[in-house]
């Protein structure tokens, strides 16, 4: 969405941020104290700042011609500031839940010294269950176009509309004659229309098809709702609300002491829908505070790929995601392209720049968003024949041979998958790269440079040239996604309202690649876990469906896949696979061992790693080597 490249310059007559109610404070153990609030603001939609908000000048307004909103707030931080490291960590939430913990380790943060700060932006999370939300008023009588789709897994008469049980939009109209239904034959398959009298609404969050909804199919319903929330107070409400912790105000004095004096930076961390977040608020301007101000000095959309979201235009359904859904969206890299659809050049910085309020930026990718979401098109031009230049503010790492999720020991065997899953953890190099990260927004120091496959290395390739070795019983998927310019409109960029839906599909395909594999299939660029540089066996970050019908066809939602090698020459001689056995790698379990710590101490010498994780690696590896060795099993 192009925003205005004005800045505002002078403060507004009243601050975004109103007032901060605490509802709890309590002491976590060592140093910390954890507290739950809920943020008031108001904001003048008249201002510059404010008119990248899709529909807020059809928001009701207070008596001063205010935009009044809350969120909730979730805070942990040192009960004394002055004993933090002064960096600000700010997690976007995912569907209101916080991972930020999991994934770095909540001990390893507050050794740190991190403050970690959460703020609810999606109006359509259900209340409960200490879910983060934000609430926001409607556009009274705008109305516009929805789209809901929906994957069949069983035949079913009925269809749920509702998106994890909450209903974002019911139809205006039950029985609009122009409400549409159409099938897919898989998620990025031809769109057939069926017929509306073989429909129906049963009621606002339910439709039922004659004949029924047949299993591995994908269903969309197209209708027209009415009283749009105003969702692109989400992203202001992160805006203002670490701006007002960073620059000061009378109730953060109240919230977390003289911040001030103590909190000199913030840091913004988005994983997966998250990390999409991040490079929406980035491109449409959100990073400039009302009074023009950087808010966040750095970022890490974390697995976002190459894509955005549905979150702030007419209608967004931020908790949805999926090809076609506002996902791939030009632009796909920061510095500026141009678009096939309308000629025009854009980037993902474009409004930053103009601003002032660029910041330094880290995109953390793994094997899964190459093959799913388009990972390559941040780093190439958009035919993929060649690498293109990133910004000096912006650095790009390849997790090879990683899903979306960090992997599991053991791994991972279900019924829907054809494979076991994924095993590599790769937390310890996502830990090495937020100190990385601050010290380069603390103190200039240079982070660890970009580690991503390159076309002219020939590590990245056109998606029919991947060359895997003969694995008995490998298959590789027979699609694989390709985003593609989509339209939703003439009024969808400048103004977020869509009047094409589903989207408009203009020309090829853009030109996707994927990170070039060795002998044994695995990933020869990128951020090498020890494991995979010193493998026991291949490791992918796609699987594919074992339940019909989807078998050899499509790729597993999000998990990746892991087949061990064979414990001996004979026994993969005999199985006809062309991978070195494990005996024929290694003398040893302490031969294994003395690679294995070599390799890490690699990654320490070079950042991607911390000596503090050297050990849980080493033993984690040596778990499975013994489950792999000639005398163990799975």
């Amino acid at each position: 969405m192009k925003v205005l490249l004005a800045i505002c310059l002078l403060a507004p007559a009243q601050a975004a941020l109103v007032d901060v109610h605490v509802v709890e404070r309590t002491d976590v153990s060592g140093a910390y104290e954890r507290i739950v609030a809920k943020a008031y603001f108001a904001v003048d939609p008249k201002i510059p700042a404010n008119r990248i908000i899709t529909d807020l000048r059809h928001a009701p307004v207070n008596e001063q011609g205010l935009v009044e909103f809350s969120a909730d707030i979730h805070v942990l931080k040192p009960r004394d500031p002055a004993q933090g490291n002064g960096t600000l960590l700010f997690e976007v939430s995912n569907r209101g839940n916080m991972g930020l913990p999991g994934m770095m380790g909540e001990e390893f943060l507050r050794r740190h010294g991190y403050t970690l700060v959460w703020t609810g932006w999606q109006f359509d999370v259900p209340e409960g269950a200490g879910r983060l939300r934000v609430r926001v008023p409607v556009a009274k009588g705008i109305t516009g176009l929805v789209r809901l789709q929906e994957a069949v897994t069983a035949k079913t008469g009925k269809l749920s509309v509702a998106d994890r049980g909450h209903i974002p939009y019911p139809a205006a109209n039950l029985s609009d004659p122009s409400s549409r239904m159409f099938v897919r034959e898989y998620a990025a398959g031809e769109r057939t229309e069926i017929a509306r009298n073989r429909w129906r609404f049963v009621d606002a969050a339910t439709v039922a098809l004659d004949g029924g909804f047949l299993p591995g199919k994908m269903y969309e319903v197209v209708y027209t709702a009415s009283d749009p929330p105003i969702a692109g107070l989400g992203p202001a409400a992160i805006r203002d609300f670490v701006s007002f912790l960073k620059y000061g105000g009378g109730k953060a004095t109240s919230l977390l002491g003289d911040q001030r004096r103590f909190l000199k930076r913030a840091i913004a961390f988005g994983s997966s829908q998250s990390g999409r977040f991040l490079r929406t608020y980035l491109y449409q301007g959100f990073n400039a505070d009302e009074r023009g101000r950087i808010v966040f000095d750095g970022m890490m959309p974390h697995i976002a790929g190459g894509s955005r979201g549905s979150f702030t235009h007419r209608f967004a359904q931020p908790s949805r995601s999926g090809p076609q859904f506002h996902s791939d969206l030009f632009p796909f890299r920061d510095l500026p392209d141009t678009d096939p659809l309308t000629g025009s050049k854009d980037g993902i910085l474009r409004v930053a720049q103009a601003t002032g309020t660029v910041p330094k930026t880290f995109y953390t990718n793994t094997s899964n968003e190459y093959w799913r979401s388009s990972a390559s098109l941040t780093h190439t031009s958009l035919d993929g024949g060649s690498d293109a230049d990133l910004p000096p503010t912006t650095r790009i790492y390849f997790l090879a041979g990683c899903q979306h999720g960090a992997g599991t020991w053991p791994p991972r065997a279900a019924n829907d998958l054809l494979y076991r899953g994924n095993t590599i953890d790769y937390r310890p190099m996502m830990r090495a790269l937020l100190v990385a990260m601050n010290e380069w927004v603390t103190s200039g120091k240079q982070p660890p440079p970009s580690r991503y496959p390159s076309v002219a290395a020939g590590q990245l390739v056109p998606t029919g040239a991947i060359r895997f070795p003969k694995i008995p019983e490998f298959r590789l998927p027979v699609r694989i996604w390709q985003a593609r310019s989509l339209d939703y409109g003439p009024d969808y960029q400048l103004s977020g309202i869509v009047s094409h839906e589903p989207p408009r599909l203009s020309g090829a395909p853009f030109g996707n690649r994927l990170p070039a594999v060795d002998g044994d299939g695995n990933e020869t660029s990128g951020i090498r876990h020890p494991v995979l540089a010193v493998p026991l066996g291949t490791h992918m970050g796609w699987n594919l469906a074992a339940v019909a019908p989807s078998v050899e066809t499509e790729m597993a939602y999000l998990t990746g896949s892991y087949i061990p090698f064979a414990r001996t020459r004979e026994e993969r001689q005999g199985k006809g696979d062309e991978r070195m056995s494990i005996a024929e790698r290694y003398k040893s379990r302490e031969d294994y061992l003395a690679k294995l710590r070599a390799a890490a101490e690699e990654l320490v010498a070079a950042r991607y790693l911390l000596a503090e994780d050297v050990g849980p690696i080493e033993k984690r590896g040596l778990m499975e080597w013994d489950s792999a060795s000639p005398r163990g099993s799975f």
